[in-house]
């Protein structure tokens, strides 16, 4: 996500001016600048301050000014795909955390020496496909390497990080404003690459993952080493743990854990559910931000109350997360997004304040939603696919956002179109997780068959 709004930072098209005084020809408010001759306008920053004035794109086609940005999204559907089930079969949680942030901080240092959009868009491809599953596999290793007391808060903090680094990245561009945008992708790369080189030394591999794989000599050493911290527990012996494998063959291949989901109905029904769920938070999620041009409020405080509010929803979750009932908590949280989304609309013609404050309440909402969601769907899942399964989730998320800037766009002649929408739908998809079982204060499972041992035992109980 970083990277997905330093590239929108990088493709602003800067302000121009007018330099040869008396032409009537020219006027930097209402002139199409494509119509003028080279020499009777410029730029007011720099060349170097964004690709559109270095490349001189200002007058390319809109798929090519648009192609960085889709390119990055290809990429992230494609990772999304590849990567995860990667760490379900063969690479494992810290491996591929550890290959996605040197494959994402790469690409981004060597966006730095793009010559033409072309490249640009070509490393953006391999960026995405590399952040795709960072967000997945640090939730699930850290998740699975506390017990269920922990796990949702332990999963939190992953997002209450996430909003630090987001808000960090105005900060950043403040700092370097007038600077070549290669200067911004320089300073939000680098600590990136020193993270993933700091990943071999200073994470462990997920020990559920390992005895499910059948390498218990490791999984106990890394049992080992956790408890050393812990006298108490350091006494214990750890000769008896057992673990249940799972018994599918080629369990090393590509693709074997899409293929171990689509073989029981209740995993292809709780998939489906949390997939349309997080469509519905990902139009929201995704689309909001964008609509905030079709309101009557300030834009530039829109955005900042927007951006604010990430930081105290992920603060909510991390507080009510071992509190309250994962269904009831996302059906008050998407009905109450979607409501005030809807009520924008009318809002707008009541009241700027009013309609900015059900705006930031619904965003707020509907990103607490998706935190919820993500735990919730860690907890759904067994360690044989649970890093397939979230980032099954996560792509849903993502093709909402796709779709959004299209209402966006025709909401600003129907308001309805837009915000309208966006309300009904993460409104109706959130009503889907009543089917799904509630996985609060329930440890979870390993394989597919116990899992679904529990389910059959919680539906006889």
């Amino acid at each position: 996500m970083h990277n997905k709004r330093l590239s929108v930072s990088s493709l602003i098209e800067p302000t121009w001016h007018c330099t040869q005084l008396g032409d009537e020809s020219c006027n930097s408010a209402s002139s199409d600048i494509c119509q003028l001759s080279n020499n009777s306008w410029s730029w007011d920053f720099p060349v170097h301050t964004s690709i559109i004035s270095e490349w001189g794109l200002e007058c390319a086609s809109s798929l090519v000014k648009g192609l960085p940005a889709s390119s990055f999204f290809m990429g992230c559907l494609a990772g999304g795909f590849i990567l995860a089930t990667l760490a379900d079969s063969s690479l494992g949680r810290k491996n591929t955390l550890f290959l996605s942030c040197l494959i994402m901080s790469l690409s981004s240092l060597l966006t730095i020496f793009s010559t033409n959009v072309w490249i640009y868009s070509v490393l953006k491809f391999v960026n995405g496909f590399g952040r795709a599953t960072i967000g997945t596999c640090a939730m699930v290793l850290s998740t699975e390497l506390v017990g269920k007391k922990w796990r949702g808060q332990v999963g939190t903090i992953g997002f209450f990080c996430f909003a630090l680094g987001f808000l960090s990245l105005p900060a950043i561009a403040y700092i370097n404003r007038g600077s070549s945008w290669r200067t911004l992708y320089f300073w939000t790369s680098t600590p990136t690459f020193l993270y993933s080189i700091l990943v071999p030394f200073f994470v462990r591999e997920s020990p559920r993952w390992l005895f499910v794989q059948g390498r218990t000599e490791e999984a106990v050493l890394i049992i080992k080493s956790i408890a050393s911290t812990n006298q108490n527990i350091s006494r214990i012996s750890f000769s008896n743990l057992c673990f249940e494998r799972e018994t599918r063959n080629n369990v090393d291949h590509l693709y074997t854990a899409i293929k171990i989901l689509a073989e029981k109905n209740w995993s292809i029904r709780r998939l489906s559910v949390v997939m349309v769920a997080g469509f519905g938070m990902g139009m929201v999620y995704y689309g909001m931000p964008l609509g905030l041009g079709n309101l009557s409020f300030n834009l530039y405080l829109s955005v900042t109350l927007n951006a604010l509010s990430e930081l105290p929803s992920s603060l909510v979750t991390f507080f009510i997360i071992g509190k309250l009932k994962r269904r009831s908590s996302l059906l008050g949280f998407t009905i109450l997004s979607g409501i005030c989304s809807v009520m924008c609309i009318v809002a707008g013609k009541v009241s700027a304040t009013l309609q900015i404050g059900l705006e930031v309440v619904s965003y707020f909402s509907a990103c607490t939603a998706l935190d919820l969601m993500l735990i919730y769907t860690l907890e759904l899942f067994p360690t044989c696919v649970r890093n397939s399964a979230i980032s099954l989730m996560r792509q849903a998320v993502l093709l909402g956002g796709a779709i959004s800037p299209v209402l966006v766009a025709a909401g600003r002649k129907n308001g309805f179109l837009s915000f309208g929408v966006f309300g009904l739908m993460i409104g109706i998809c959130g009503l889907f997780v009543i089917s799904l079982p509630e996985t609060r204060d329930r440890p979870i499972s390993d394989t597919m068959d116990e899992e679904e041992y529990k389910f059959e035992y919680d539906n006889i109980s």
